[in-house]
């Protein structure tokens, strides 16, 4: 009777296992994704505000998880935006805030992973061609370099400029890119002054050849910029996307997940095996610094702060004319679903 009890649960422990196994399986091959190759769309990939990006594909997290991913390189985030909506692209790493736009517009995009907890952004004026610079005002009529027109690099110049009462149209946006294009159209004295992204500003500004006059690499720069947290890269995507293929959107999230783990203890010479060297500038050192200066703006789970939502649609509503302010939804605009599951399983 002994042998019995014990033969009969062994039988049913043996079938529990089999039948774990079988669902643990199923699990697994639900989680596949349902689409493999992926094209992702970034405008400027060598600047310090996109380095979970490079991370994430230099370290191979994407193959990890069963990913063929392409970066498309653009001049601008509006650029990989469009990329997107012409079908060119089936994912946007770039600021968050685009999805608000777009959702103005009558297009439903949605972010899944946040990149950066801070835009990594600053504003400078050309010590060059504006040597007596004194206030905000002395800006009207001049030319202001931006990465791309209706970049987020743009709208910090817009905010900055509203709060001093000066309109948009009472300057002028110049498209210089965040790479060398940057750094020549301001030695060259084609722009007055730049809103761009590191490593271009922490070179432009250790040379001397620009003054600071507004600053989002540190949280406390970010808070007296916006009032507030603000979201800054991600990865966003129309938000049929994001129902249609929800494995593979967690395919991605766990990619850049995954990379800011790894830089949460990364030290300067991990860094320097990883990132490419066009990327550098010419100067490793500079490139060191400029990561540290914006290393506490980077993500840490990749999850989106409740409020950072709001931070964002008050400064794009202080002077953004166009946008209606009450009829955006921004639950449709982020989701943390992927993110805090990315969260748990690498403890971020």
């Amino acid at each position: 009777m002994s042998n019995s009890i014990i033969n009969r649960r062994q039988f049913n422990a043996a079938l529990g296992l089999t039948s774990f196994g079988l669902f643990a399986s199923a699990v697994h091959a639900q989680a596949s994704p349902e689409k493999i190759k992926i094209i992702i769309a970034v405008g400027g990939k060598a600047s310090l505000y996109y380095l979970p990006l490079t991370l994430a594909e230099q370290l191979g997290y994407f193959r990890a998880e069963g990913l063929e991913v392409e970066i498309k390189d653009v001049v601008g985030g509006t650029h990989a935006l469009q990329a997107v909506v012409d079908g060119a692209a089936d994912v946007v790493s770039g600021a968050y805030e685009h999805t608000l736009n777009l959702q103005n517009q009558g297009q439903l995009f949605q972010a899944f992973v946040l990149q950066g907890r801070a835009p990594q952004m600053a504003m400078g004026v050309s010590v060059r061609n504006l040597p007596a610079y004194q206030s905000l005002s002395d800006l009207k009529g001049k030319k202001i370099g931006v990465t791309a027109p209706g970049s987020s690099t743009n709208m910090m110049a817009n905010l900055v400029l509203a709060r001093a009462g000066i309109k948009a149209a009472e300057v002028s946006f110049v498209g210089v890119g965040n790479s060398l294009g940057a750094l020549n159209a301001l030695r060259l004295g084609k722009i007055d002054a730049i809103s761009n992204v590191d490593p271009v500003m922490t070179q432009l500004e250790q040379k001397g050849e620009v003054r600071i006059i507004a600053d989002t690499r540190t949280l406390k720069g970010t808070q007296e910029v916006f009032g507030g947290p603000m979201p800054a890269a991600c990865l966003y995507a129309p938000i049929a996307f994001v129902r249609k293929y929800p494995a593979t959107v967690q395919a991605l999230t766990n990619a850049i997940v995954h990379a800011l783990k790894w830089l949460q203890t990364a030290g300067p010479s991990d860094l320097m095996k990883v990132i490419p060297e066009p990327y550098l500038l010419g100067d490793r050192a500079l490139y060191l610094t400029s990561f540290i200066k914006v290393r506490e703006a980077m993500a840490t789970d990749g999850r989106f702060p409740e409020e950072g939502a709001k931070t964002a649609l008050r400064a794009l509503g202080s002077f953004n004319q166009s946008l209606d302010v009450k009829k955006i939804d921004l639950s449709k605009t982020f989701t943390n679903e992927f993110a805090q599951k990315a969260k748990d399983r690498f403890k971020a």
